[in-house]
């Protein structure tokens, strides 16, 4: 059997996913098919033996999935889940306005960049475009986009990152591609914590109740203010030593650095304090 809090930790990460997928008509029985699946692929990919094909019987009983049902499974892959490509470059844009020193100060704030120039020591924002996008992309098509999703504006010919850019307020896709990276991250790094797999992954949170309004603006203030001070510092270090690294033949490794804050009204009498 299942440890009991175990079981009652998936049930408290299910409800919020769950109003999610009701709000978006994912019905249970389609949940249902998209975790069969993704059991066996699990099955097959982490608990092989000496790197063995598992039989559909060791399948089933590491999942409790019918035999029938998993050879049907293994035989109808799932497309391959590829991430939203304009949200992908878009989150490169940014890590490279913030991060490098030809397009952000000392500081790490975003210049305001030209839209469009041809001295190479003032680099404009078609530079940072031609830097980054392998395929030939006009720097006006990605300037509209991000306008209409609050990544960015205009001031006259100069173009105005949103300080808070790293994800964007608006666009569905861009939301859905960070939701899916940030969170399958974060639920893999205390699922190895919890596992005892290697050295412990970062995973802490302050959590406190029984506060005001007026207190937890002021705190989501805070952690905004503290939550892009730490992201800005682990970009511009992240983007200088991938730059290092990318000659070198184990620079395979990826990292996922992230911040949350999250607040609603709770009920009286939980405990109160710091989680580590």
């Amino acid at each position: 059997m299942p440890p009991a809090r175990l079981v009652d930790a998936v049930r408290r990460i299910m409800r919020p996913l769950v109003r999610l997928l009701i709000s978006y008509q994912l019905t249970y029985p389609l949940l249902i098919r998209i975790l069969k699946s993704v059991y066996v692929e699990v099955a097959e990919a982490d608990f092989s033996v000496d790197d063995t094909q598992l039989s559909d019987s060791r399948i089933n009983l590491l999942t409790g999935i019918h035999r029938k049902e998993i050879k049907k499974l293994r035989s109808e892959r799932p497309e391959s889940g590829r991430p939203a490509a304009a949200a992908s470059l878009g989150a490169q844009l940014v890590a490279k306005w913030l991060g490098s020193d030809r397009f952000a100060g000392a500081d790490g704030k975003p210049r305001a960049l030209p839209l469009k120039t041809s001295d190479p020591g003032a680099p404009g924002f078609d530079t940072l475009v031609a830097e980054v996008c392998r395929q030939d992309i006009r720097p006006r098509v990605i300037l509209d986009e991000w306008i209409q999703l609050g990544v960015a504006r205009l001031d006259e010919d100069h173009v105005v990152l949103n300080t808070g850019a790293f994800t964007p307020e608006r666009g569905f896709d861009e939301k859905i591609f960070f939701f899916g990276k940030n969170l399958q991250d974060h639920v893999s790094a205390g699922a190895e914590n919890l596992r005892g797999r290697g050295s412990p992954h970062f995973d802490r949170s302050v959590y406190y109740d029984r506060l005001g309004p007026e207190s937890i603006e002021e705190l989501k203030e805070l952690a905004g203010e503290l939550g892009m001070q730490a992201l800005t510092r682990m970009n511009r270090r992240a983007l200088a030593l991938q730059k290092a690294d990318s000659s070198r033949k184990n620079s395979r490794y990826r990292i996922n650095f992230g911040i949350f804050n999250f607040t609603t009204s709770n009920g009286a009498g939980e405990k109160s304090g710091e989680e580590n």
